[in-house]
């Protein structure tokens, strides 16, 4: 059984059919995230002016004298949510001079386009002024939706298998997908983004599982951060699809449309399979035994002696196929039994909480200099790209717990400068914080997952993950709560995330590293995990077998019985 976990976790390379189906999807379900930020920007408005409540000899009036004589003029252009109001006089004729303001009355007329979009759910349903809670509310709604999503789909990968909760997560996002578009008043909307964005959860979570069970411990990282890239690319066709689409129900058609493509090619087992160290792990040999024979007659082992070690993978392939025994399945309320398991999981779902919660901290400051949508969405999407790319040069180098603690420290130093000082400092070094603070929290979250993904077992990884991405989607509703009209908990948010920032860092160290090592099966292999000292790089484990393939001897079962029972026989008395 060893052996074939590990040939199920210890061969796969990207290439070919199997390196688009654990990749591509990624940049359709980045433009399902992405579109929120579309559906929900505000576009600079103004009142319509009401001829009703202007005097008589001023009703007269249009054009630009209109505007001026309905609608207060502001420091930088026209009030977004007042009227003038006039008194009236004796005769009923009003004077020509205002006594002061009040809401609007004929609706609001807007400066489009708004993020490529000259319709959005801003525009549709007038979510401005008074109504302008309503865009952090739905926020705030997909993003539980996006938590739920990971828990529950975290579940199911555990007990049905990663490559059915992927395929079940997509089908379900289509018809969701269509009824946020058909969506006939804001309730409907808030109800479909919230199981629209729970569908894209499960998606994604199931995905992230399977590709990593798939890889050898040399190319885990790199695999994922080119998955991570694949979505940043995703992100970055969202505007482009925004300008061509024009309209918000049409946008979200499109990006359907692309879910329900993929869904129907990724129906076909060759570009993603099951993952058979998860088959393994829950003890279904049969088929392990199925899916460990696809990889080998593809190819999958990409090893130098790669005939050698098919010859083996076929020889274990037999002898896993004498015996049958029942399925066995982990539930999630197994870890809270365990200590270390429990201790990583936690320490690991906190810096998540801590990355994605503490990034409006830093982008908040980047709003006055960059007014613009598409300016603002481009930076923060090229800020994830440069994470992405800091953590795949070092993490492999340095380790994970070494750079996730870099990056902890950096988050929190930039966030106890911009607190302390932001007022004293140029605008200048305050951007440069903010960008360093955004690129840094970035970080935290990326690596704290894939963190999580290698040091939690097998039998509970999809669990465990979803509870790890569901806090990091937790900490990014922090940014849509404090937007909230008159909300002045955001200096109090700073300084909690910065604190727990600082908390973060000491709780790091107490992690094992998980560099060049094999993904633990069982709840054992995950409690026998020991923190190393922090500068000291682990020894890696030798992927090269120490004896000829023919030489290993492929019956371990009678290896270890026999083993036992001669130190478990009495010592015999010798003869005189």
């Amino acid at each position: 059984m060893a052996a074939a976990a590990a040939a199920a976790g210890g061969g796969w390379r990207p290439r070919g059919r199997r390196a688009a189906g654990g990749w591509a999807p990624c940049a359709a379900l980045a433009l399902g995230w992405a579109l929120g930020w579309a559906l929900g920007a505000a576009p600079p408005h103004r009142c319509r002016p009401d001829a009703a409540l202007l005097p008589p000899p001023l009703r007269r009036l249009a054009g630009a004298a209109l505007l001026r004589a309905a609608v207060p003029r502001l420091r930088g252009g026209w009030s977004p949510c007042q009227l003038y109001r006039y008194r009236p006089t004796a005769t009923g004729t009003g004077t020509d001079r205002p006594n002061g303001t009040g809401p609007c009355t004929r609706g609001w007329h807007y400066a489009l386009p708004a993020a490529g979009l000259r319709s959005n759910l801003v525009t549709q349903w007038d979510l401005v002024c008074t109504s302008r809670w309503k865009v952090p509310l739905e926020q705030t709604t997909h993003l539980l939706g996006w938590t739920l999503g990971s828990v529950a789909a975290g579940l199911a990968c555990d007990r049905f298998g990663r490559r059915p909760a992927f395929v079940v997560s997509l089908v379900l996002a289509v018809p969701l997908g269509l009824g946020v578009a058909l969506a006939v008043d804001f309730v409907m909307v808030l109800v479909a983004r919230l199981l629209f964005g729970a569908a894209l959860a499960g998606a994604f979570l199931s995905l992230y599982v399977a590709r990593l069970e798939l890889c050898d411990p040399p190319h885990r990282l790199g695999v994922t951060m080119v998955a991570g890239f694949f979505w940043i690319a995703g992100e970055l066709l969202l505007p482009g699809l925004a300008v061509l689409c024009r309209d918000w129900r049409v946008l979200q058609g499109a990006v359907t449309m692309i879910l329900a493509l993929l869904a129907a090619c990724w129906w076909c087992p060759a570009l993603l399979l099951e993952s058979p160290r998860w088959l393994l792990a829950t003890q279904q040999l049969e088929r392990a035994r199925k899916t460990l024979q696809a990889l080998a007659e593809t190819g999958g082992p990409g090893s130098d002696d790669g005939s050698c070690h098919q010859e083996s993978l076929l020889a274990e392939l037999e002898s896993l196929s004498e015996g049958s025994p029942q399925p066995r399945y982990h539930a999630i309320c197994e870890i809270f039994g365990t200590r270390v398991i429990w201790k990583n999981g936690v320490i690991l779902g906190f810096a998540a909480f801590i990355g994605s919660g503490i990034r409006h901290c830093f982008t908040r400051n980047l709003a006055p200099h960059l007014p613009r949508f598409f300016s603002s969405y481009f930076v923060l999407v090229g800020t994830e790209a440069a994470a992405c790319l800091f953590v795949c040069l070092t993490a492999e180098r340095f380790g994970r717990r070494a750079v996730l603690l870099l990056c902890t420290v950096l988050t929190g130093i930039s966030s106890l400068l911009l607190l302390a000082l932001t007022q004293y400092l140029l605008d200048l070094i305050v951007l440069t914080l903010s960008v360093v603070g955004i690129t840094a929290s970035h970080a935290v979250t990326v690596l704290s997952i894939f963190f999580a993904s290698e040091v939690l077992p097998t039998v509970v990884r999809g669990a465990g993950l979803g509870l790890v991405v569901g806090a990091s989607f937790v900490g990014k509703a922090a940014a849509p709560i404090t937007a909230i009209p008159n909300s002045r908990g955001f200096f109090l948010h700073h300084v909690v995330f910065a604190s727990f920032a600082i908390l973060a860092v000491l709780s790091i160290m107490l992690l094992p590293e998980s560099q060049g090592r094999s993904l633990p099966q069982s709840l054992q292999d995950g409690e026998s995990q020991r923190r190393p000292p922090l500068f000291r790089r682990p020894p890696r484990e030798d992927h090269l077998p120490l004896l000829a393939p023919h030489g290993i001897p492929h019956d371990y079962s009678r290896l270890a019985a026999s083993t036992k029972r001669m130190l478990g026989s009495p010592a015999t008395p010798r003869e005189t």
